[in-house]
């Protein structure tokens, strides 16, 4: 496998356990990337680690501190954070399951592929990822990663499991801090039907391989266009807010529009990649 894991350690279900690794399931290789560049000179900026005092300073010279007081600070290096060892730091211990539905979309993370190390644990894997598909369930569990205990959430991907960390729930913000001031508002009953109308015609299966991020397309045409001499503007006007006395007029219109796109014959899915031996 061609991906370094992210994490490797043991997969526990009561007396039951194999050795596993961590792969993360996303990539941002693809992403249009920039440096800080100097207008001047055209040279990249360095980013050097400086004391204040002492000037610059090699970066595997420092260490961490935590400040307990104004400029007062507590050191740690590796060796530090090596002692703080909790059963979560080696093994992903499954205490509990629960329904997918019980967890809300709000807590969950990053996701990451649970594959099996080689050998004699293969076995005691399948057991548990059968076990779970059989059950049905969501499975909890915890682990230290990245400096950070997380809870996890796992269910049968395939031959393998997918793990999501999920959120703390103190990392998690209060909606209603945010929707309490929404005004109550009494929406029009004709309109609502005409609104739902409209969702209904535009119904579909989610394939992610249809979705295109056009900013990224626009960075790049930019970048072309300047490596080519010229400006390589991009600008897209922003609709105007909808009045509230043309509001029906433009759910009619668009109800319109939806209609004559849903006759439209759907595009063709691309036709599946073949498996390489």
């Amino acid at each position: 496998m061609a991906a370094r894991p992210t994490w490797q350690g043991h997969l526990k279900l009561s007396l039951v356990t194999c050795p596993v690794a961590l792969y993360t399931a996303t990539t941002s290789a693809a992403d249009v990337r920039f440096h800080l560049i100097n207008p001047d000179t055209h040279n990249r900026i360095r980013m050097v680690p400086t004391d204040p005092d002492a000037g610059p300073v090699e970066r595997s010279h420092l260490v961490r501190g935590y400040e307990v007081s104004k400029d007062e600070y507590v050191l740690f290096d590796d060796a530090d954070f090596d002692q703080v060892r909790l059963d979560s730091t080696k093994t992903i211990a499954i205490d509990k399951f629960v329904d997918e539905a019980d967890i809300d979309r709000l807590y969950w993370d990053d996701p990451f592929f649970v594959v099996p190390e080689k050998g004699a644990g293969v076995e005691a894997f399948a057991v548990i990822r059968d076990a779970m598909q059989k059950q049905g369930k969501v499975a909890l569990g915890q682990l230290v990663l990245r400096g950070k205990e997380r809870q996890l959430a796992l269910e049968v991907r395939g031959k393998g499991l997918l793990a999501y960390t999920l959120r703390a729930h103190d990392e998690v913000r209060d909606a209603d801090d945010y929707f309490d001031d929404i005004p109550k508002v009494k929406a029009d009953a004709d309109m609502v039907e005409i609104a739902a109308r409209i969702i209904a015609q535009k119904e579909a299966e989610f394939d992610p391989t249809a979705f295109k991020d056009r900013y990224d397309d626009a960075l790049r045409e930019m970048i072309k266009a300047k490596t080519k001499g010229g400006k390589g503007l991009v600008d897209v006007a922003e609709p105007d807010d909808t009045n509230v006395i043309d509001l029906m007029a433009a759910l009619k219109n668009s109800l319109k529009g939806s209609a004559g796109a849903a006759r439209k014959p759907a595009a063709k899915k691309p036709a599946p990649r073949k498996k390489t031996a």
